[in-house]
């Protein structure tokens, strides 16, 4: 594809700047959040529908009863699950950029290659704190409360941020890949929701049938659902931890570079 402006970004800049033009576009981001707002309709309705539903529609039954046990429960799980639905966002969004050509002229900007998508994930950090904070603030007046301390939640919402960051790549190299929004966000779902159902955010793991219990077990979600369930409400967090961790890097590590090589032939 042929563009007019001409590319004039250095041979070699350190990983330093090349961070530094990530969270400097990333500006770009937050001020469309702020100037449109129904960017964050999807990443606050959605946890608020389905808090409500299974707690109020399902929650005596799948609890047993004990729906303020099950309320203890849900909640870091539909936390994971808020940040990792709205990952998806963020390769519908680079893709509807490359058809308006603002890529074009990011490329002809003495800037690392790697900072318009860098800047359009970090700015998506936006979306994940405030779809959370509305979240726990509802999840409060509903009778949740954090059983550990403010340190422990502050590490667990912050490793919930990285969560959701090393995910979006995926939606990063899909948004990058194909060819129009509306392909993005289909296979974005179709990847989500399985990936989401097929965890221990809703139902314990041990419910479900051997095989599906063997996925629930390693499913990025539920690890990540187990370690904010561990540092919120305490119990057991070294082992689904380390587990959040290898799939957070093995993501990065794969994805990352796709996105790039994708967003690179994209501009040929």
């Amino acid at each position: 594809m042929s563009t007019p402006y001409a590319e004039t970004t250095p041979l070699r800049i350190s990983p330093a700047r090349a961070l530094g033009h990530g969270i400097a576009l990333a500006g770009r981001g937050i001020a469309k959040v702020r100037k449109s707002p129904v960017h964050l309709v999807d990443v606050i309705l959605t946890p608020i529908v389905f808090l409500l539903m299974f707690v109020y529609l399902f929650g005596g039954a799948i609890g047993g009863g004990d729906v303020d046990g099950y309320l203890q429960t849900i909640v870091p799980g539909i936390m994971v699950m808020t940040v990792f639905q709205a990952s998806i966002g963020i390769g519908v969004s680079l893709n509807a950029d490359a058809s308006t050509g603002v890529f074009d002229r990011f490329r002809s900007m003495p800037i690392a290659r790697s900072a318009p998508l860098v800047g359009a994930v970090l700015a998506d950090l936006v979306r994940y704190v405030v779809s959370l904070a509305i979240l726990l603030a509802l999840a409060t007046v509903m009778g949740y409360r954090v059983q550990t301390g403010v340190a422990a939640t502050l590490a667990g919402v912050g490793l919930l941020l990285a969560f959701g960051l090393s995910f979006s790549w995926i939606s990063v190299y899909l948004g990058m890949l194909l060819k129009t929004p509306g392909s993005v966000q289909g296979i974005s779902t179709i990847m989500v929701l399985p990936l989401t159902f097929a965890s221990n955010v809703f139902v314990p793991s041990q419910t479900m049938p051997g095989w599906l219990q063997a996925w629930s077990e390693v499913n990025p979600v539920s690890l990540m659902a187990e370690t904010l369930r561990g540092l919120m409400n305490g119990g057991a967090v070294a082992g689904p931890l380390l587990g959040s961790l290898a799939w957070m890097a093995g993501v990065v590590a794969v994805f990352f570079p796709l996105a790039m090589r994708a967003y690179r032939k994209n501009a040929a």
